[in-house]
């Protein structure tokens, strides 16, 4: 958490925002990511989205705006709802406007954000393509730790019958299979493609 903290912290540096304002809009932000549901989108998650993030930095054309998109992706989070992305974004909105971040940087951070709805972008849009490639690298993680992600997944939505639920998993699985590369930046293609794949096929297997 401490860690989290100092990295949301220096985040607000970047736009002029005092510590005190940024550890008490971090608590808030925490907060968002505490409810009793949430067992996979936790601030687990997010620290890991993060850490995605820094590593492919090099290819960032605007890193604070991506890492915004990050933080909040999935502020808002209801296995239940279809526009949690939606409405993330507002949130984002809203959240960053009262810290007069840019409009400019919100507006970014806001169409990343959006983007996590389909997990898809235009080839024009490598900032997108960061975040996109960190929120998904989960799949391209070890079998053990992929398997405990697709536990977690099941918990969330765990008021969902068994079959509908195996339907429903296995065509969001097969949707990524279908496509030419899971990862758009280079250095996830070429470390995590082929991990994600199989470990996508043994799920797919598995839920069959």
């Amino acid at each position: 958490m401490l860690q989290l903290q100092r990295s949301w912290e220096q985040l607000l540096q970047t736009f002029g925002i005092e510590q005190v304002k940024a550890q008490a809009t971090f608590t808030t932000l925490a907060d968002a990511y505490s409810n009793p549901g949430r067992i996979y989108h936790t601030l687990d998650h997010i620290q890991e989205v993060l850490e995605w993030i820094d590593r492919l930095r090099t290819y960032a054309t605007d890193l604070p705006a991506i890492q915004l998109a990050g933080w909040f992706h999935d502020s808002i989070y209801d296995p239940h709802a279809t526009d949690n992305e939606e409405r993330s974004a507002l949130y984002a909105q809203s959240f960053l406007s009262s810290l007069a971040v840019p409009s400019e940087t919100i507006q970014a951070a806001s169409q990343m954000i959006l983007s996590t709805k389909a997990h898809w972008t235009e080839e024009s849009q490598r900032d997108c393509q960061i975040l996109l490639d960190a929120d998904l690298a989960i799949l391209g993680a070890p079998a053990e730790r992929y398997d405990t992600y697709t536990q977690a997944i099941r918990q969330e939505y765990g008021w969902v019958p068994e079959t509908s639920y195996r339907v429903g998993r296995v065509q969001v699985l097969q949707n990524f299979l279908q496509r030419a590369r899971i990862y758009w930046t280079a250095p996830l293609y070429a470390a995590l493609e082929e991990q994600a794949r199989e470990n996508i096929r043994r799920e797919i297997a598995s839920l069959s």
